[in-house]
């Protein structure tokens, strides 16, 4: 009896896609264009490594070690960082667990592939704006125009509501409800959705920018929306951001000096409300976290919080005593540090 036919990479490739991301797991748009990328940089990266066109490349060419070049490429080459690089590992080792079940030949180099680590990260502190910060970008742009009312709508959308940018961008003038009690409804990662409540100062600025458009309430139609009236992208965002945070920055020093992007709205959306005494549980439902451990991540953050809670300790003074060694090789021992040191306790 002979045995099937080995499936080609780029068949792989395309049932990777088609059959489990989209068809099996129904992923988002979002993960099927990041993964999509991923894919692509190292389709390219291992072509022009081994002088082959894309379409004719093995599984084997793609083994660990063309992997780990690749990664490194990405970090020295690309400039990315290592948030990125593990990103696109995440993608090349989901599509080797595609290559294990399709293909159980190449098992082997799947599993080595699938073995490599991600790479170890600082974990920075959340940059966030104090509210007087947000204030002044809020006043950046022109809105006397119709534009200008539009960025001041979506920062202030961003900045009250914590939305992702992918959320904010995916929003329907339908997803809003703008009469008692003001909320909007999500779509986050996974494709699940949540309601956040609405500001009565951003519920208005919504609703003046339906009406500029002359949305209906229950409208299909994107809220955001550039020159040629279509949907703001993520890039879109960041540079209407931009924008604001440098005519922004000509008023506040501070300002000019901080990293502004969409995710840092969110972050002062969190850090706004953990100030004002929600809960973190509140406040990962809100953001949509899938752990409240990533939301902890801004308590960790609230310097102000940890020195509340410092004062109210009014811990006694811990007099200092210094270490008397009890026999001859603790005496040793400590005068290894110098005769001038001293070990406290």
């Amino acid at each position: 009896m002979s045995l099937p036919p080995k499936p080609s990479l780029a068949n792989m490739i395309e049932s990777f896609f088609r059959q489990r991301l989209i068809a099996q797991r129904n992923s988002s748009p979002n993960t099927v264009a990041a993964y999509r990328d991923a894919m692509k940089l190292l389709l390219v990266f291992v072509s022009d490594r081994q002088g082959k066109a894309p379409n004719d490349l093995e599984v084997e060419d793609l083994d660990r070690d063309v992997v780990l070049d690749f990664l490194d490429y990405l970090e020295q080459e690309r400039g990315n960082g290592v948030t990125t690089r593990n990103a696109r590992l995440t993608a090349i080792r989901s599509f080797f667990h595609h290559v294990a079940m399709t293909d159980p030949p190449s098992i082997g180099i799947a599993k080595r592939v699938i073995d490599i680590p991600n790479k170890r990260t600082t974990r920075s502190v959340a940059n966030y704006l104090s509210k007087d910060e947000l204030k002044i970008l809020l006043d950046a742009p022109d809105r006397t125009t119709p534009l200008g009312r539009r960025d001041h709508c979506l920062i202030l959308f961003l900045g009250r509501t914590g939305a992702r940018v992918s959320e904010c961008c995916d929003i329907n003038a339908a997803d809003l409800h703008l009469e008692w009690p003001q909320q909007v409804l999500l779509r986050g990662k996974g494709k699940k959705e949540r309601v956040v409540p609405l500001s009565e100062d951003t519920a208005q600025q919504l609703k003046a920018l339906l009406d500029q458009r002359g949305l209906a309430p229950n409208s299909k139609a994107g809220v955001f929306v550039n020159a040629r009236g279509e949907r703001l992208t993520r890039h879109g965002v960041t540079h209407i951001l931009k924008r604001a945070h440098a005519t922004a920055a000509k008023t506040d020093t501070d300002l000019a000096t901080k990293r502004i992007s969409p995710h840092t709205l969110r972050h002062t959306t969190a850090m706004h409300l953990l100030k004002s005494g929600v809960d973190l549980t509140t406040i990962q439902s809100w953001l949509g976290h899938a752990s409240v451990n990533t939301t902890h991540h801004y308590a960790e953050a609230d310097l102000e919080m940890k020195q509340r809670a410092l004062n109210r300790c009014n811990d006694p003074e811990t007099p200092r005593l210094m270490y008397q060694p009890t026999d001859q090789l603790l005496t040793f021992l400590a005068t290894l540090c110098g005769a001038d040191r001293r070990i406290t306790l």
